[in-house]
This record gives C-alpha cells, structure tokens and sequence, in this order.
C-alpha cells in the first residue's frame, strides 16, 4: 500500500537526532531477542520526548519491533 504524504517537508536536523536516537534505543531493547513492558514504555518515552510524533518514528516501531514479533525474530518478555 503507498502511503503519500503531499504536505510533509523535509527532517530537521532536531528530527533526524531524535531517530537516531529512537534506534539505537530500540536495537538495545530488542538485542536479547525479547522486549519487555520496561523496554516498549522506554520507546515510547523517547518517541514522545520531543512532544511530537513523527510518521518515520512509527515506522521505525514498525519495522524493527512489531514486524520482528510477527515473524517470531522477537518475542514478548512480560516478567522483565
């Protein structure tokens, strides 16, 4: 599906930061092959941080955690 976004402008250099950030964030969560309750809640302080939500930051979630839980590359740890 293609997702078209005619209004979006380019990344401020703030905005790139904070991805940069947000992945190496996740890549430290997830690096043990599980994600806790701890490890998503400190994602989504970081992705909210900035008071802001970027497409590319749900993206981000998207492809590095949730599709990796659905093809079993990751997995819950909810005593953690």
């Amino acid at each position: 599906m293609l997702v078209e976004h005619p209004n979006r402008q380019e990344l401020t250099a703030e905005e790139l930061l904070s991805l940069k950030n947000l992945q190496s964030v996740i890549r430290l969560a997830s690096a043990d092959g599980k994600i806790s309750k701890y490890d998503l809640d400190l994602i989504d302080r970081t992705i909210h941080a900035d008071g802001k939500v970027l497409v590319e930051e749900v993206n981000m979630v998207r492809q590095l955690i949730h599709d990796k839980l659905a093809n079993g590359w990751l997995s819950y740890d909810w005593n953690n």
